[in-house]
């Protein structure tokens, strides 16, 4: 039995209703995806996972799982484009876009630098918001960039599309009132700060967090609370140094000639799946490090990786047996990483909602409760 997008699209805003993950303050949102659906938005081909493997899904050829990837749970986005086995894009969940756009605090008339165009939905629901050609989105991908460009136009969209890396923004259109970025830096490039005006919003991932910056009156800092607990996809761009797409772990382990150390962790690592307070902790902590776990056959790995040279493996076997670590190169991240969950766990295990962040042309840094209480390090 197949069920229309209709039906799919009415039970995905019964779900956001049920989750009470529509803003109660700001209706027009709702109002906004109602008219502009995520199907619409969505290339013929995406992806899911099966496994460790990236298997394509085609619209022609079965409907029925396409639209069911579309229209999973709010929580959940859809991939949109794979890159040697890594997901270089995607159509971002439903329940963060509408966080995303209550944060951003539209107005009709605001005009707005979108990082990361992906397929444009964000894009054309700005646009609902603001009016046409108010909104200019920059996506350094050049096929992505000119297929959503004919969608924009397809849809009656009139929104500015660059080509081009969105780490420095585009000042030739600043000052902006909004800038909002679908990708995660490993910092928030100041450029952004610079492009928006004074009393502006900048919304964007930092760390494993979504933040909305308040430019201040002077326009040398801006400064937000953590507002949800999410991940991005981290930013790529065209410069071959050290603003280059990381190694992956897999790549970083092939290229490792070093003995392997391996020795028993007394940790429930469940903590690096489940908790976000955590994680939002050990992404403070170790900024250069990257941790993802997930379940197989062999029970709950955690890989962590610097991107470079060095890398681990936590394994917590489905029998219940002792957690093992393995990791080679030349850091120890096993080590790096029980330092600053135990610093974490020393001043009471904070939850990511009692930080904040502060971004100035120099530096950028975490602070609990309040914004002279950074930078944030209790090691």
């Amino acid at each position: 039995m197949t069920t229309s997008l209709d039906d799919r699209r009415q039970r995905h805003d019964h779900a956001m209703q049920q989750a009470f993950a529509w803003p109660a303050g700001a209706p027009w949102i709702r109002a906004a995806i109602a008219a502009t659906s995520r199907d619409q938005y969505t290339p013929d081909r995406i992806w899911t996972l099966e496994g460790d493997q990236f298997v394509p899904i085609d619209r022609g050829r079965d409907p029925e799982r396409w639209a069911s990837l579309v229209y999973a749970s709010p929580e959940t986005s859809t991939i949109t484009q794979v890159a040697d086995s890594v997901t270089t894009s995607n159509l971002i969940a439903t329940a963060v876009v509408a966080d995303m756009l209550d944060h951003l605090d539209l107005e009709p008339g605001h005009r707005v630098l979108e990082l990361g165009t992906g397929t444009g939905w964000l894009t054309a629901l700005m646009t609902r918001r603001t009016g046409a050609n108010r909104v200019i989105t920059l996506e350094i991908d050049p096929e992505l960039a000119t297929g959503t460009r004919e969608r924009l136009h397809h849809h009656g969209v009139h929104a500015r599309v660059e080509n081009t890396d969105g780490l420095a923004g585009w000042p030739a259109g600043a000052p902006y009132d909004r800038v909002v970025a679908t990708f995660e830096p490993r910092g928030i490039p100041w450029a952004w700060g610079e492009q928006t005006r004074p009393g502006g919003l900048i919304v964007s991932p930092w760390r494993r967090g979504l933040v909305p910056l308040i430019v201040d009156d002077e326009g040398i800092s801006a400064s937000g609370r953590v507002q949800q607990a999410t991940q991005f996809i981290p930013a790529r761009d065209t410069l071959p140094a050290a603003r280059a797409m990381p190694r992956t772990w897999q790549q970083i382990r092939s290229r490792t000639n070093t003995a392997h150390q391996q020795r028993v962790i007394d940790r429930d690592l469940t903590q690096l799946q489940r908790s976000e307070h955590l994680l939002w902790a050990l992404s403070v902590l170790l900024p250069d490090v990257w941790v993802l776990a997930h379940t197989t056959i062999r029970g709950l790995v955690v890989t962590l990786h610097d991107g470079d040279a060095s890398w681990a493996l936590l394994n917590a076997p489905p029998t219940g047996g002792p957690s093992v670590a393995f990791e080679g190169g030349p850091r120890r991240l096993a080590d790096e990483l029980e330092e600053a969950w135990d610093a974490w766990l020393s001043v009471g295990s904070p939850t990511i909602y009692s930080f904040g962040v502060t971004v100035t042309a120099g530096r950028q840094w975490a602070w609990q409760d309040n914004p002279t209480n950074g930078p944030w390090d209790p090691r």
